[in-house]
């Protein structure tokens, strides 16, 4: 199938080379999806303010079926190689296949859905400041270190605080990683 393409260069016309190359990459998305309803390539020139000639800008548009976008916005003032076309528009194709594989992936429902993170309250902190344990939602004691924490210091959490927290299994038994405060009532600040 031949997705309709619109390829527009601001200020100017655009080259039967740079045309055949847009039109080319344009194909090659449908790989990874066929069923694209149409497709929309602006390309904005250096501006003639910039001494040292500026970037391409490459702007992508691409429609799918249920009301469904793919947009990609690439300007890049600070990377040199973006003032060749040819450059910055495979640079913004590789961005919008990317985005179209995880659209496709979402629309397959293949996406995955992240569990809420279990929660504890920190049970007890050793004096030593280096680790506590939380207990979870069944009673069970697990084991957190200091370097758990989200900002890795154990002066800002108490006993009693809720927080949520990563399981996983340790050599010990059941360990905590990434304890992240959930009430600030808890907090020492």
């Amino acid at each position: 199938m031949e997705v309709p393409v619109q390829i527009d260069l601001q200020g100017g016309e655009i080259s039967d080379e740079l045309r055949a190359h847009v039109r080319e990459r344009v194909d090659a998305l449908e790989s990874v999806f066929n069923r694209i309803i149409a497709a929309r390539v602006v390309i904005r020139p250096p501006s003639g303010r910039h001494r040292t000639g500026g970037q391409f800008g490459v702007n992508i548009h691409l429609s799918l079926p249920g009301g469904r976008h793919v947009d990609v916005d690439r300007s890049h003032d600070l990377d040199e190689r973006h003032s060749h076309a040819m450059f910055a528009i495979d640079d913004a194709f590789k961005r919008v296949r990317r985005r179209l594989q995880d659209e496709v992936r979402r629309m397959q429902g293949a996406v995955k859905s992240h569990e809420e993170a279990p929660t504890a309250k920190v049970a007890r902190i050793d004096p030593s400041g280096e680790y506590g344990f939380l207990e979870d939602a069944d009673g069970s004691e697990v084991y957190f270190h200091r370097n758990a924490l989200a900002n890795g210091r154990m002066d800002d959490i108490e006993v009693g605080a809720r927080v949520s927290f990563v399981p996983s299994q340790g050599d010990k038994g059941p360990q905590a990683s990434l304890v992240k405060p959930l009430d600030r009532h808890h907090l020492r600040i």
